[in-house]
C-alpha cells in the first residue's frame, strides 16, 4: 500500500488549538461498519450508542511536563525534550544546544540537573535526571509538551485539559487524546447505562508524532512504548466476551496495548504496528480522534474501520467542519 493513499486536505483553521469545554461537548461522529452509515452527535450522548455490559477500556497514563530548559556550566542554553520513558530517572530525549556531549550536566534549577549519558544519533540522547524525586522535579520545573502543530506555548489550561480525568501513572509525553472527551458527568451517565470500565497503561512517547518517511505503508516502523495490562483488566475483557458484549478501546494506544498481548496480562515494551490487513483479536469497537494525514495512527484506524470508509468519513468531517487532532472532536467506530 502507498502512504499517499492516506492523504487528505485539511484547512489550517480546522486544527483545534484549544480543547472543548466542557470536555463532553466535543462532537462525535458515529461510524457503523455493517451498513457504512455515518451519524453526527456529541460525546455527552455516547451512552445511547453502547449497551449494558459493554466494556470501555481506557489508558490511565499521565502526561509529564517533559520539556526542560537549562544551562551548561559555560552558560550556554540547552533545551531537553524527554521523548521515551525508560525508568523514572532515565529517559531518551531530544537535546537542543551547541556542543552537547556525553557526560555533560545541564543545570535546570539549583536542585535539579540532567546528565547526558549517551548519544543515540539524530539529536537524541539517553539522559539521567539527577534528583531524589525526579518526577516531582519535572512537575516543578518542566513544561507540558503540547503537540507541535498547535504552534503555541503551554498555557495554564493545558495542565488540566491535556490530561485525562483518570490519569494516574506518570510516564507519558503525549496524551491519549481520545480519553480527553470523558468528563465526570459523562462517566456517571455511562455507569447509569451499565457500561463497565477497565484500564491499561501505555506511556505514550513522542514517537506518536513520528512522521512516516517511507513510500510504502508496510516499510514504516513505530517506536517502542511501555505497556502494562493488569490481571483485572484481562478478567473483565474475558467476561465481557463471554457475555457476548463489546470491548471498546478508547484510543489507538489502548488498541496497541490490548492487541500486543491478547487476553493475557502483560508488562513490557510493544512495537506492534497496525495497518490495513491486520486481524483484530480483542477490540470490537473504537473511540478515536481525527489523526494527521499519512500517519501511523490513521493507518491503524483504517485497519479497524476499512480504508475507504475511514477516508470517506474524514472527507465528510472536513466538509462538516469537525475540529481535528489532539484537542479536536472524535469518532466512535462500531
Amino acid at each position: 500500500m502507498r502512504v499517499d493513499e492516506f492523504d487528505y486536505e485539511l484547512p489550517e483553521e480546522l486544527i483545534a488549538k484549544y480543547p472543548a469545554v466542557p470536555r463532553h461537548s466535543a462532537r462525535l461522529m458515529v461510524l457503523n461498519r455493517k451498513d457504512r452509515s455515518i451519524k453526527h452527535d456529541t460525546f455527552i450522548n455516547l451512552p445511547k450508542y453502547l449497551k449494558e455490559g459493554d466494556l470501555l477500556v481506557f489508558n490511565d497514563t499521565k502526561v509529564l511536563p517533559a520539556r526542560l530548559y537549562g544551562k551548561k556550566p559555560t552558560g550556554g542554553r540547552v533545551e531537553i525534550l524527554l521523548t521515551d520513558f525508560v525508568k523514572q530517572d532515565e529517559w531518551k530525549a531530544l537535546v537542543g544546544g551547541k556542543k552537547i556531549r556525553e557526560g555533560l550536566e545541564v543545570q535546570i534549577a539549583p536542585d535539579f540537573r540532567v546528565r547526558i549519558v549517551k548519544h543515540l544519533g539524530e539529536g537524541r540522547f539517553l539522559v539521567k535526571l539527577l534528583a531524589d524525586e525526579p518526577l516531582k522535579m519535572l512537575d516543578k520545573y518542566g513544561k507540558i509538551p503540547i503537540p507541535p502543530y498547535l504552534k503555541r506555548d503551554e498555557e495554564p489550561l493545558d495542565r488540566t485539559y491535556y490530561q485525562t480525568i483518570f490519569a494516574r501513572k506518570e510516564g507519558a509525553v503525549a496524551s491519549p487524546t481520545a480519553s480527553l472527551h470523558f468528563s465526570e458527568e459523562l462517566m456517571e451517565k455511562l455507569k447509569e447505562k451499565g457500561i463497565e470500565f477497565a484500564f491499561v497503561t501505555l506511556h505514550v512517547s513522542y514517537g506518536t508524532f513520528k512522521p512516516v518517511k517511507t513510500e510504502k505503508v508496510e516499510e514504516h516502523t513505530v517506536d517502542p512504548e511501555y505497556v502494562i495490562i493488569p490481571k483485572e483488566t484481562v478478567r473483565k475483557i474475558k467476561e465481557t466476551k463471554e457475555r457476548g458484549k463489546k470491548v471498546i478501546a478508547v484510543g489507538t494506544t489502548v488498541v496497541r496495548a490490548l492487541e500486543t498481548s491478547p487476553f493475557e496480562p502483560f508488562e513490557g515494551w510493544t512495537e506492534l504496528y497496525i495497518y490495513p490487513g491486520y486481524k483484530f483479536r480483542v477490540v470490537d469497537a473504537l473511540i478515536t480522534n481525527f489523526h494527521l494525514p499519512r500517519s501511523s495512527l490513521l493507518f491503524l484506524v483504517s485497519a479497524f474501520g476499512g480504508k475507504d470508509f475511514i477516508m470517506r468519513a474524514y472527507r465528510e468531517a472536513v466538509q462538516r467542519r469537525y475540529r481535528f487532532y489532539s484537542y479536536g472532536d472524535g469518532m466512535l467506530i462500531l
